[in-house]
């Protein structure tokens, strides 16, 4: 695939609507050609779980006045345009990202959705690479890759796997 948007997004907590920060990478023609990183106020906004903080480092001091979701939507929407989208466990992104355009009311586009992590599974025997988790599989496939859980590394990271594997 060349030309697609790799997308994450990380939570304040168990709800599929607290995302708190999202990262998008757009790779046009085989080739990074742009990023797209905002802090995000979760839906709701009432908790950080001290586990998903210590995960990713974002507390509710950090997004207390960022935009939400619905603030951001339009420019997060013409980022990715017509393009598909990939993430590293599909499931878990685009399940957050649906219930959160849900919540505010937004139509989720229909747009096509892949997945490093289950592309990964089928092609690679575990063996070779110890662990589909991003970290394992970008050193495995000699993707350099810092700052995991930081959501914008992430969707790089991603988008690097995609043009190696999808």
């Amino acid at each position: 695939m060349d030309s697609f948007v790799a997308i994450d997004v990380e939570t304040a907590n168990n709800h599929r609507t607290s995302i708190c920060a999202i990262g998008a990478v757009k790779v046009t023609d085989g080739v990074i050609s742009g990023s797209f990183y905002r802090l995000v106020r979760p839906t709701p906004n009432y908790y950080f779980r001290h586990f998903t903080e210590n995960i990713h480092g974002i507390g509710r001091q950090d997004t207390d006045t960022a935009p939400t979701f619905a603030e951001i939507w339009p420019e997060l929407k013409k980022f990715i345009g017509n393009l598909p989208l990939v993430a590293h466990n599909k499931p878990f992104d685009q399940g957050c990202l649906k219930a959160t355009a849900q919540a505010y009311g937004i139509e989720w586009p229909d747009t096509e959705f892949l997945c490093t992590l289950q592309r990964a599974r089928t092609f690679i025997p575990r063996q070779l690479c110890g662990s589909y988790s991003l970290p394992y599989l970008a050193e495995f496939l000699g993707i350099p890759f810092d700052n995991h859980h930081n959501a914008l590394a992430d969707a790089e990271a991603c988008a690097k796997i995609a043009m190696t594997i999808l």
